[in-house]
């Protein structure tokens, strides 16, 4: 894309970034929107230095598109109520799910835990044109005061357990009456089964498995959808 077309403020964002790292934009397509998302080119550039798996805890788990973030992105884009609904995307990484529900409608507010991360989502957001949306910076072991939603998504959020208790209260405090989340994990992921254990006690949940086939490879994906049982 030609960088020239961006808004001032989000050319800036782009030309600071290129600065420090190889850049591009990835072309996906949900359904008939086609999406532009702003991607590090080299992950080694990300990493600086750090082997990949020397520390689990740090590593930019956001570099890439993940099998859950087209699956959540299909299913927001076919809610039924999307028009004009508020939707917050919990680590929303490089922003596909978030950006493919604002161009079917939702007011979108895109979240993740650094700010290096939110600066390609705002570049992602004004390559796709939609200036309203919002990104924000959310740390879940440090929460901040949220406002209400009436969806909240995520996909992967659960990867570690020390997540499980803050997913839980953003979901009880955040969630607009008659609102509805909606969680895509890959099946394999440990923590889910003790969030959605936990979940239960106020929400009523819908599981169901979808499979998708990237790079010649299967994953299964774990779809739940919640919505407060009062």
């Amino acid at each position: 894309m030609d960088i020239r077309t961006l808004p001032e403020t989000e050319r800036d964002i782009y030309n600071g970034l290129k600065k420090h790292y190889s850049l591009h934009f990835e072309a996906t397509k949900i359904k008939e929107q086609s999406i532009r998302l702003l991607t590090p080119s080299d992950l080694d550039e990300l990493l600086e230095g750090q082997a990949p798996l020397d520390n689990v805890s740090t590593f930019p788990f956001w570099f890439r598109l993940w099998e859950s973030d087209i699956v959540l992105a299909h299913i927001l884009v076919s809610d039924p109520d999307r028009k004009n609904r508020r939707l917050l995307e919990l680590g929303a990484g490089l922003g596909l799910a978030g950006i493919a529900a604002a161009k079917a409608g939702f007011d979108v507010t895109l979240s993740d835990n650094e700010e290096l991360i939110l600066d390609f989502q705002r570049v992602s957001s004004a390559a796709n044109d939609l200036p309203r949306v919002k990104s924000i910076k959310i740390n879940l072991l440090d929460l901040p005061v949220l406002e209400s939603f009436d969806v909240i998504a995520g996909s992967e959020i659960l990867f570690k357990e020390e997540f499980v208790e803050p997913m839980l209260t953003i979901c009880r405090n955040c969630l607009k009456p008659g609102g509805t989340i909606y969680l895509a994990h890959d099946v394999c992921r440990r923590s889910l089964p003790i969030f959605l254990e936990q979940a239960e006690q106020d929400f009523a949940i819908g599981s169901r498995k979808q499979s998708i086939t990237r790079a010649g490879k299967k994953t299964e994906i774990l779809v739940n959808r919640l919505q407060r049982r009062h």
